[in-house]
């Protein structure tokens, strides 16, 4: 049976948590190019090399892949790689080696620490982001998200559920072994099922309705559409706040502190 998780403490010992993090995250050189400097450099990379990358293409309604599908994409990889490598390994470990349990002893409860993970890897993402559209317009001309407020929320939405979704991972993983290998078990065909590898617009009709289903699915397109100018698909909302809710739900009940 879980246990119930001790309250949350206060905005002081938060802020103690959260600098400590960065610190041991930042020990980690490993960690922070994956998902923070992989994606930008895959963006890069592949829209210089690729010339086909900047052309206008028909199978993409006439887009250009570096406009819309490539940074989507690159986007993705970097909350996936947060939500469902970082945060879940990490996790396992603190319970492991019974960080979380001596925590709950002390004014710093388990929940600041979890707090503070989700706030380190947050603006982890949303640095990534920023430096790829900074970096996608000024070396690839790549256009700006066209409708930026939409695609606010939609990365915000986005972020919620991959980061729910990462801590339901963390709530089932017997050690911090285990805890990569699901990960990226999770994690791989979910991204093939956005579109990472083979375009939605290519993909057969019931693999892409599918698609419409996975959160990633739901969020590598709902970035695309904003990114191109339109406002997203109400499904793909609406797919993104079910797991957001549901996965929030499971791993509340089923996370363990020690």
């Amino acid at each position: 049976m879980p246990t119930t998780a001790p309250p949350l403490m206060n905005t002081r010992s938060l802020r103690k948590l959260a600098l400590t993090e960065t610190k041991l995250y930042l020990r980690e050189p490993l960690t922070a190019f994956f998902a923070l400097l992989l994606p930008l450099t895959l963006l890069l990379v592949l829209g210089s090399a690729i010339p086909g990358f900047r052309d206008p293409d028909p199978a993409l309604g006439g887009e250009r892949v570096v406009d819309t599908q490539l940074p989507a994409m690159m986007i993705l990889l970097s909350v996936v790689t947060s939500a469902f490598s970082v945060i879940p390994t990490v996790l396992a470990v603190y319970r492991e080696r019974g960080v979380l349990r001596r925590l709950s002893i002390t004014p710093a409860s388990p929940g600041s620490l979890l707090a503070a993970q989700l706030l380190l890897n947050l603006v982890t993402t949303v640095l990534a982001t920023l430096l790829m559209i900074l970096f996608g317009h000024l070396v690839l001309g790549t256009h700006v998200p066209a409708r930026l407020p939409w695609f606010v929320l939609v990365f915000l939405l986005g972020l919620c559920a991959m980061f729910t979704l990462g801590l339901s991972i963390a709530a089932v993983v017997p050690n911090s072994r285990a805890a990569g290998g699901i990960g990226a078990i999770v994690m791989f065909p979910l991204l093939f099922l956005a579109g990472m590898w083979l375009p939605r617009e290519l993909m057969p009709e019931l693999l892409r309705r599918l698609s419409d289903f996975t959160p990633t699915g739901a969020f590598g397109q709902a970035l695309r559409d904003t990114w191109a100018g339109a406002s997203p698909q109400v499904l793909h909302l609406g797919v993104l706040a079910v797991w957001t809710l549901a996965s929030g739900l499971f791993a509340a009940r089923a996370f363990r502190w020690e």
